[in-house]
């Protein structure tokens, strides 16, 4: 399966609520609901767990991408994701980097990338 990159530059694609949904999995959509009760201290049920990544076209997405102010800033900018922003990294990345750093990395990268 070929990566695909959130906004936020979380890999969807490597995501457990993504590859869930994309199983059709009830097993390990109630793994991922009771680990992400865990880790981030809100109480996700396991059909919360139906996601098929942030991107624009999205059908099924878990109900955080309604509010994401990430995922509407890009989208309003019309990038495919944060690290091809002209203003790239904002207040609004660096805020979401503190939780997860890996998506800086990711983000870096492809910013980097691009020239």
């Amino acid at each position: 399966m070929e990566k695909m990159i959130a906004y936020c530059g979380l890999v969807c694609s490597d995501c457990g609520a993504f590859i869930a949904t994309q199983k059709n999995d009830d097993k390990m959509r109630a793994e991922v609901a009771a680990k992400w009760t865990k880790d981030y201290n809100y109480n996700f049920k396991p059909e919360d767990i139906n996601c098929d990544g942030c991107l624009p076209a999205t059908v099924k997405a878990i109900d955080h991408l309604n509010i994401c102010p990430i995922r509407k800033c890009g989208m309003t900018k019309g990038v495919k994701n944060c690290g091809w922003c002209a203003d790239y990294s904002c207040s609004i990345t660096e805020e979401f980097f503190k939780m997860v750093p890996a998506c800086k990395k990711t983000l870096d990268a492809i910013n980097q990338s691009r020239g």
